[in-house]
C-alpha cells in the first residue's frame, strides 16, 4: 500500500499529518472565547423580536393593519417552524450520538420546511384582508435573521 505524500501549499510548506498538533488547554479557552457557541434559542428570539418590529413598521409606514397582520403572520411562518426545529435538535433523543443527531438534523429540516410551505399556504384562509407583499416581506426579514445573529454572534452571546 502506497503511503499518500503530502501536498505543497503556496509558501512551499508540506501540509500533511505530521503538521498536526492538538491544541493545548489555554489554547482551547483561548478558542472558545473567540468562537462562542450560539445558542439556537437565541436565535429563535432574536426572529421574534424581529418578526414584531417589522410588524409594527409595516403598521406605522402603510397605516393598514390588515399589512401588519400579514407582515406578523409572515414573520410566524418563520418562527414557529424554527422553534419547532430547535426543540426537535435540542432534545435528548437526537443527542445521542452523531448518527442520531445528523438523522435528528435532516428530520426537523423537512419538518421545518414542510411547516413553513403549510403556513404560507394556510395564510389565505387565516389572515383576513391578507397583503401578500407584506406578508413576504415579514418572512423574508425575519428569515435574514439568522446571518445577522451569527455576524454579531458576540452581542448575542457575551462572554461570562
Amino acid at each position: 500500500m502506497a503511503r499518500i505524500q503530502p501536498q505543497d501549499d503556496e509558501d512551499g510548506d508540506a501540509k500533511g499529518l505530521d503538521d498536526f498538533r492538538p491544541l493545548t488547554a489555554e489554547e482551547a479557552q483561548k478558542l472558545r472565547l473567540q468562537q462562542p457557541l450560539l445558542s439556537i434559542w437565541r436565535v429563535v428570539l432574536a426572529q421574534v423580536v424581529v418578526g414584531l418590529a417589522v410588524a409594527a413598521f409595516t403598521w406605522l409606514f402603510t397605516g393598514r393593519v390588515s399589512a401588519a397582520w400579514s407582515a406578523a403572520y409572515g414573520a410566524l411562518a418563520v418562527v414557529v417552524p424554527a422553534a419547532l426545529f430547535a426543540r426537535g435538535l435540542t432534545s435528548k433523543t437526537s443527542t445521542m450520538n452523531s448518527g442520531t443527531a445528523v438523522f435528528a438534523f435532516l428530520l426537523w429540516e423537512m419538518v421545518k420546511i414542510g411547516l413553513t410551505v403549510a403556513m404560507l399556504y394556510a395564510a389565505i384562509w387565516l389572515v383576513k384582508d391578507l397583503s401578500w407583499p407584506a406578508m413576504l416581506v415579514g418572512l423574508v426579514i425575519t428569515m435574514k435573521v439568522y446571518w445577522v445573529v451569527f455576524a454579531w454572534r458576540k452581542v448575542f452571546h457575551p462572554v461570562n
